[in-house]
């Protein structure tokens, strides 16, 4: 009985997807129409394509055999499956930074590096459509029987790979092969047919892709019933092989009525991604209702002030509300991409800026940081802390975080500006242009700005008519009008009020303030520029005392960056700082330190030791802070980000 009804409720679900037209809320600008020139994002874009993609393919193709079990599979020769089971996803993530680099930057050798992966991939699907080198090339009849082994999430970023590539080239030769893996899913498994969770959610938000780019409303229903099946494992008799805590794969109650975030932080991400999409086309308010919900367990009790979520290591993911140390931080790099992803797709369904603030916020410190300035070496956990032990490394066993970050920097035109057919909307402040159908008619943007080392942004109109009149949507970010994050775990002890101007061609231009955006509404003509000119001051941030690794400590932020102290700037040491509140901080941009940073200094107490080694005191020595992304590219040493404000027990003056 429970089971008919189940269905029946699949079923009404469907029905619903199936007369979707069009996204509820904001459509962003595809990456393929946007050009990034950028001071800050553009070397860092360049150096990917330089650098860290070689690396990617190097790793991929040469030192690990993830290539090679795609060229085994045709040759039929009973050759043996190499690596883990999901390492045909590395595959498919590096294809899509490729994609999104040759958007960025034109290579020819590079796009038949890609050509000739893609030629091996598509010789390895099998003439059903099932792609999957492990099961492939040890037991084809065991594919499908284990929800827990990544051959959906391993398809899922074949389809993101695919549309990417079809988008930045035009070929779609690789969409094609991601077409037939998905036709191959839906043959298998929905309603009336099989039942399947996925063990690692990706396939729900790539699905939506897929159906975006094909209009294909199939692949918005398969999506759709994938969010369905999750939380009925005891009604319907799932089973699993490789754990029991189903909240580590939020598989414990259906997706609708979730309201706490649970178990490992990169699958939780990806299901949220895609429960978002389809919300988006649906309409549906349980969903919308359940993403309001979780997001705020993430962001109002178990995020990091660097926007870096999932505390424990045990399960790369959540424990308890609050539990945030700092030198056993996991944060694993994919989860910070993964919060980008989500962060966009929640303003996307609703509109609402504080979506954006969250997505800037671990763009520019978790997700940046987990990428070396060299472009070279990678983070996989990023830790607010550190006695010295931590390090960047050259690759991973499992190896999803540096192509994910090479993923996300090369994409990062999707992020930049949306539109819902009547606005514009500007919701990150990278220097580069676009060009935007609207309704009224067409017009290109430029984008001009320093940031995130100067507050000032330019915004110049060009209508392709001679006048347009719409909307003009450009973020307020939050950590202006003094909120360094959507509720209250942390709070500036040094917000004096909203100190930001705007104005159109000079002069100071009247604006609605809605849901985070100053909306103007005019008669745009070509050449009229809108600024925006954001203060920039240093500030202190505290955590609430339920953050008790935080308790009487302080962080400091510029910006959307958070900073942190670090060994070679200090002596050698951090751990025995001290900043008082009432210590005056001074800011430098110094070009030739670590690529160009804005530093925060000042003099400050240090407590060392007594010459007798009986007690200690302090000493008034400079403290220098630098941008929290740019840490450990010197080498290993002592680092943190939330300093004492005051030491008990300790006389705070010079000896």
């Amino acid at each position: 009985m429970r089971f008919s009804i189940k269905l029946f409720l699949i079923v009404v679900s469907c029905l619903t997807v199936a007369q979707a037209q069009q996204p509820s809320g904001l459509e962003p600008i595809n990456f393929s129409k946007v050009t990034i020139r950028d001071r800050f994002w553009k070397p860092r874009i360049d150096q990917v394509t330089s650098t860290t993609i070689p690396v990617c393919i190097e790793q991929t193709e040469i030192k690990t055999p993830r290539v090679r079990n795609f060229e085994k599979v045709p040759r039929n020769a009973g050759e043996k499956h190499e690596g883990i089971f999901y390492d045909d996803s590395d595959v498919f993530k590096a294809l899509e930074a490729i994609a999104y680099s040759l958007r960025n930057k034109p290579d020819p050798m590079l796009e038949k590096k890609a050509d000739d992966w893609i030629d091996k991939i598509a010789a390895a699907q099998l003439p059903d459509g099932y792609l999957n080198t492990y099961y492939t090339l040890t037991d084809l009849n065991k594919r499908w029987m284990d929800m827990s082994m990544h051959e959906d999430y391993n398809g899922g970023h074949l389809i993101e790979a695919a549309v990417a590539y079809y988008e930045a080239t035009g070929k779609r030769k690789l969409l094609d092969v991601a077409i037939k893996f998905a036709n191959h899913f839906d043959s298998i498994f929905g309603p009336g047919k099989r039942h399947w969770v996925t063990g690692h959610e990706e396939l729900e938000l790539a699905l939506v892709k897929l159906f975006r780019i094909t209009k294909d409303r199939r692949y918005l229903e398969l999506s759709n019933w994938l969010l369905e099946e999750r939380g009925h494992r005891y009604a319907v008799g799932y089973t699993w092989t490789d754990w029991k805590d189903t909240a580590y794969a939020q598989d414990v109650i259906p997706v609708r009525n979730q309201r706490e975030i649970t178990g490992h932080a990169v699958r939780a991400m990806y299901l949220y991604t895609g429960a978002a999409d389809v919300a988006s086309y649906t309409g549906d308010q349980g969903y919308v209702d359940a993403m309001k919900a979780v997001w705020e367990d993430v962001v109002y009790r178990n995020m990091y002030i660097t926007g870096g979520i999932g505390s424990s290591g045990s399960n790369e993911g959540f424990s308890v509300d609050y539990d945030l140390p700092n030198e056993n931080a996991y944060c694993e790099t994919c989860a910070s991409v993964g919060m980008v992803f989500w962060n966009q797709r929640m303003n996307q369904l609703t509109g609402d800026t504080r979506y954006i603030d969250i997505l800037e916020r671990s763009l520019y410190n978790a997700a940046n940081d987990g990428l070396s300035l060299d472009g070279k070496l990678f983070f996989y956990g990023n830790p607010l802390a550190s006695d010295g032990r931590h390090k960047r490394r050259e690759w991973f066993g499992t190896a999803c975080c540096p192509s994910n970050i090479a993923r996300l920097v090369s994409s990062l035109g999707n992020y930049i500006y949306a539109s819902n057919s009547k606005t514009v909307f500007v919701n990150l402040f990278v220097a580069s242009s676009t060009s935007i159908d609207l309704t009224s008619g067409k017009l290109s943007l430029e984008l001009d700005s320093n940031y995130p080392w100067e507050g000032k942004v330019l915004v110049k109109v060009n209508p392709e008519k001679k006048k347009l009149r719409f909307p003009l949507a450009i973020r307020i970010p939050g950590w202006v009008l003094g909120h360094p994050v959507p509720g209250n775990s942390y709070t500036y002890l040094n917000y004096s009020g909203s100190q930001y101007a705007l104005k159109v061609n000079g002069q100071p231009v009247a604006y609605n303030l809605e849901n985070g955006y100053a909306v103007i509404e005019r008669e745009w003509k070509k050449g009229d520029v809108l600024e925006a000119d954001f203060p920039m001051e240093v500030r202190r941030v505290v955590a609430k005392p339920e953050i008790k690794e935080d308790v009487n400590r302080v962080a400091l932020e510029r910006g959307p960056l958070v900073y942190c102290v670090e060994h070679p700037d200090n002596d050698g040491k951090v751990m025995n700082l001290v900043l008082p509140d009432q210590i005056q901080l001074q800011t430098q941009f110094e070009a030739s330190l670590l690529g160009g940073v804005q530093t925060i200094s000042a003099d400050v107490p240090v407590v060392v030791p007594t010459a007798d080694g009986n007690g200690v005191v302090t000493e008034v020595r400079k403290m220098k802070a630098i941008p929290y992304y740019s840490w450990a590219n010197r080498g290993q040493g002592e680092m943190q980000v939330w300093i004492p404000r005051k030491i008990s027990g300790v006389r705070l003056s010079a000896r």
